[in-house]
């Protein structure tokens, strides 16, 4: 005994514990992975963790099992992004539960109560992706620790806050994926939850810097702090400093570090993070570099104080036997709460599987096709394992509530096509899902209105069924001149009216099937020679009848517009019969008056409509993206009175943004094959330099023959051009697009546009 208690005496630091102080600072906790790296390897024990908000996270994985190498990989990968924007892919979505796009740039909701008040809902980073990649890190860990954080591979702790009591909260046991997105809810940012009854934000809130909890918890031999957090400034800013401005929700909510919380004995680190943002997460390996470099420059002030070493391979095999006893992710069931029963039944049949348990992918893809569901207000995941059976429960708190959702947007052009979108969305749960919305365009060029409502029922097969009341209108003519007078404007107003009703199913997570049916009224009024003067009346061709159609659609494109990862292909078969209503005007073709009288025409017209598309982005190469988009299109739709009722009635190819915009009587025909190639490269973050060509290739093109009669071409004789040049930037509040347009077309060759928000319109009767 005498013997034992001199060599304890003699070599005090084979007994030292270590504890590591882990602060929060938002973005610039990533820093920590650096430090981490750096004390493992250099043998450095960690034998205790606290930590706060991006400290508490980061200091969680490594507790959880999770090697340094491992950290870093997972906050270097695109996953990572997706979770702290708010970001989610479409993969585990159901394409067909997508609402048809439209030009939403901002979008506000608010809850109707039982008393019909109205409340806003504030826009908050979506915790959809972050709250389902917490449980998938760390739901194993829990199982393998029974829920105690004693028993993690590192004993752990992280601060949480009460804001209505203004205490700080150690959290020790429990669910450990709670406890971390607990200490990041940095108010105004991410929904608060619930924790022990009690709701909590960010533990930065009261303390920042838990060295005081790690004395208190653990009270290690030595401590080790690394703190990334500053709530001082050296000179206060004189003028106004964007940068300050737009951290400064999240500044005001952090406590100050105290670096003498560590004690005398202890090391404290801090990186030189005051070039980073709190809020901008990009810089992923430099904030990691940062936090090395800190760690290593303390490094021998470590290594005295610290005399106990840890090998890297006891600690690999430590990490091995922890990590083997974790229970594999196989779940049993699936609890719902916070509904009543009808509701219960519809979240519960999207998990439906003829297999005993579920794989994580099986609870994935019944999570995102849930959120895809805009009728619930709130949807909370948890994943608890139960010992008896071996296998994980899926929890789901669910809050659907009467809920409307405004949608504004539009686009602001250089030419005279811009426009304001107002969009408004009623969803209602009950056995059932329903949505009823209204959309307004307005604008010089375009007008819509649209009236939709729909049924999603949670079948087997979901299914939903739909009905539209659609009206368009548009006037060439108004976009003709604007700064200038245009010597050649385009004398076209068309307008369509449909009544559809719609049934679709899903194929896929990103394919559906559509059945639809239309009655379509089209009123077409136009110049036989694209001349007009004052007393001339315009020819007018009224369309009406029935559209029948079946179509499939697969669509995973990134973005809404201007896309450059994804596909989306289109395959659609449609029967139109109808009657064609043709009223001459008084125009001749010298330009002046008829005096005729006025006769109207009737034709019986009937037609079928084979049509695919296929617009593709296949080949990524660093900063490099080729796209392709394909196009082909039959139909033996007969020729109408005169050239121009022939023209508008036949489907058209739009190449370019703006093509919907500009009338091209060059890519116009009743069959054609039509393609191009899409070159994109990333200037930087958000910027795209995009070079688009598509040529243009008719069955048989449209001939005018003397005034105004019309007939074919030869079939193939002839093909056509367009391309684009231009820089697209993105914004939250849409692209910003600078492009120069090509179009093979005498008179409308040559154009230049520039426009904030998204070129997007209600689709017409006949498409």
């Amino acid at each position: 005994m005498f013997i034992i208690i001199l060599a304890v005496l003699a070599f005090p630091g084979y007994g030292q514990k270590v504890g590591l102080v882990l602060s929060g600072g938002g973005a610039k906790g990533i820093a920590h992975i650096g430090t981490l790296k750096a004390l493992e390897e250099n043998n450095i024990p960690i034998d205790y963790i606290t930590g706060t908000s991006m400290g508490g996270i980061v200091g969680a994985l490594y507790a959880a099992g999770y090697s340094p190498t491992q950290i870093e990989k997972l906050a270097l990968s695109a996953e990572f992004q997706d979770w702290v924007s708010g970001r989610f892919k479409s993969d585990y979505s159901f394409f067909f539960q997508k609402k048809p796009l439209n030009p939403s740039i901002i979008t506000a909701k608010l809850s109707l109560d039982t008393s019909l008040r109205m409340s806003f809902r504030s826009n908050l980073v979506n915790d959809i992706p972050l709250n389902f990649a917490l449980l998938e890190l760390f739901s194993q860990a829990s199982a393998a620790s029974k829920d105690n954080f004693d028993n993690l591979f590192v004993p752990y702790r992280c601060m949480v806050s009460d804001v209505l009591s203004q205490t700080s909260i150690t959290v020790k046991k429990g669910s450990l994926a709670e406890a971390v997105r607990a200490t990041m809810t940095v108010p105004l940012v991410y929904r608060p939850i619930k924790l022990d009854e009690k709701y909590v934000f960010d533990g930065g809130l009261y303390n920042n810097f838990p060295a005081d909890v790690m004395k208190k918890e653990f009270n290690p031999d030595l401590m080790i702090g690394a703190n990334v957090s500053s709530k001082t400034y050296n000179e206060y800013p004189k003028n106004r400093d964007e940068r300050l401005m737009n951290r400064l929700m999240v500044f005001m909510f952090l406590s100050k570090s105290d670096s003498t919380l560590i004690g005398e004995n202890g090391v404290y680190i801090q990186p030189d993070l005051k070039d980073y943002s709190v809020t901008n997460f990009n810089p992923v390996e430099a904030l990691i570099k940062q936090g090395y470099d800190a760690t290593m420059a303390t490094m021998e002030q470590i290594k005295k104080k610290v005399k106990r070493r840890v090998n890297i391979h006891e600690l690999m095999t430590r990490r091995k036997d922890f990590n083997s006893k974790k229970p594999d992710l196989l779940f049993s069931s699936v609890i719902v709460t916070g509904v009543n029963n009808q509701q219960k039944k519809y979240i519960e049949r999207l998990f439906k599987s003829d297999k005993p348990t579920f794989n994580l992918n099986d609870i994935k893809q019944g999570y995102y096709k849930l959120v895809a569901d805009e009728t619930f207000e709130t949807i909370y995941p948890k994943i608890t394992y139960n010992p008896v059976a071996d296998s994980y429960n899926f929890d789901i708190l669910a809050q659907p509530r009467k809920s409307l959702k405004i949608d504004f947007g539009g686009n602001i052009s250089t030419r005279p096509i811009s426009n304001v979108f107002l969009g408004v969305q009623y969803n209602y749960l009950n056995k059932k899902a329903y949505t009823f919305g209204v959309n307004l365009y307005s604008g010089r060029f375009y007008e819509s209105l649209q009236m939709n409502g729909r049924i999603d029922y949670p079948s087997g097969l979901p299914l939903f069924l739909a009905a539209d009341v659609t009206y368009n209108h548009f006037n060439y003519y108004n976009t003709s001149s604007i700064f200038i007078e245009n010597p050649h404007p385009t004398y076209i107003e068309q307008s369509d009216q449909k009544i559809e009703l719609k049934m679709g199913m899903p194929l896929n997570r990103n394919a559906k099937i559509t059945l639809s049916s239309a009655f379509i009224n089209n009123n077409d009024r136009y110049s036989p020679n694209n001349t007009f003067a004052i007393g001339d009346v315009l020819e007018k061709t009224i369309l009406t009848g029935s559209l029948s159609a079946l179509s499939f659609e697969q669509y995973t494109f990134n973005r809404k517009q201007y896309a450059s990862r994804g596909r989306n292909f289109l395959l659609s078969f449609g029967y139109f019969a109808g009657r064609e209503s043709y009223t001459p005007g008084n125009i001749n073709g010298s330009g002046s008056m008829l005096a005729s009288k006025v006769s109207v025409s009737r034709q019986f017209r009937q037609w079928i409509k084979i049509k695919a598309s296929d617009e593709n982005y296949f080949f990524h190469l660093g900063r490099y993206t080729l796209g392709y988009q394909a196009e082909a299109v039959f139909s033996n739709i007969p020729l109408f009175s005169n050239y121009y009722s022939s023209l508008l009635a036949a489907p058209a190819f739009y190449p370019l943004q703006d093509s919907r915009s500009v009338f091209l009587e060059n890519f116009r025909a009743t069959s054609y094959l039509a393609g191009g190639i899409k070159n994109i490269y990333n200037v930087k973050r958000n910027l795209d330099l995009r070079l688009e060509g598509y040529v243009f290739l008719p069955y048989r093109e449209f001939e005018k023959i003397n005034f105004q009669e019309v007939a074919h071409k030869k079939a193939f004789t002839q093909w056509h051009y367009a391309g684009t040049a231009g820089l697209v930037y993105h914004t939250p509040l849409g692209p910003i697009g600078l492009s120069y347009n090509l179009y093979d077309n005498p008179i409308k060759r040559n154009g230049v546009l520039l426009h904030l928000g998204y070129l997007i319109y209600n689709k017409r009767s006949t498409e």
